[in-house]
């Protein structure tokens, strides 16, 4: 794993430097570790969803590699932005699916089980969860990034630590807290 990663960390720097030949030898690279991203965005997701890991994966790097001012510095971070990405898909879909059809709801965040998937139409938890994000963003960023990375990313303590450069107790404490601030938030949420 540490010799992909920092060949990954190599043609993300030339990409970078606008060597488009890059991407091509980087795709390959990538590719396995956003598929286990989107699968597990998706994982549970109602049966007939229109959107499959495979789409949200190529979606998700389309966005990715067309931002002329992406600073990729090395994989954990692309990873992180890749699921931050892949959330807001998801989060757009979610919302065009919702329009208009909220009708009385409970939203509560199941500890054991992270991210959209889990067997039922998630889409009010989806929405919910990430407006109580947009809201922890300007409290906290940090936490808030830890939620997007645990939640939506499925990312494990290790590997969220492992993404923003802070220790794994780090993540732990602020999972923790934020997991309690999400709670109260999301008492609050209304459906109707």
């Amino acid at each position: 794993m540490a010799n992909l990663s920092g060949e990954v960390t190599v043609l993300l720097a030339e990409l970078r430097a606008g060597h488009k030949d890059a991407l091509t030898k980087l795709i390959p690279l990538v590719y396995a570790e956003l598929r286990r991203l989107a699968g597990h965005y998706m994982r549970g997701e109602r049966v007939g969803h229109t959107l499959q890991p495979t789409a949200l994966v190529h979606e998700a790097f389309l966005r990715l590699v067309g931002q002329d001012r992406a600073e990729w510095v090395h994989r954990s971070q692309f990873v992180g932005v890749a699921a931050q990405v892949m959330r807001r898909i998801l989060v757009d879909y979610a919302r065009k699916r919702a329009a208009g059809k909220r009708a009385g709801c409970a939203v509560t965040l199941d500890e054991e089980r992270l991210g959209p998937g889990g067997g039922a139409d998630r889409t009010e938890e989806i929405l919910a969860v990430n407006e109580a994000l947009e809201r922890l963003v300007q409290l906290d960023p940090q936490q808030a990034r830890i939620v997007e990375l645990r939640y939506f990313g499925g990312l494990s303590v290790e590997e969220t630590a492992n993404s923003l450069g802070v220790s794994p107790r780090t993540v732990k404490r602020d999972w923790a807290v934020a997991r309690a601030w999400l709670r109260s938030q999301l008492a609050q949420w209304s459906c109707a």
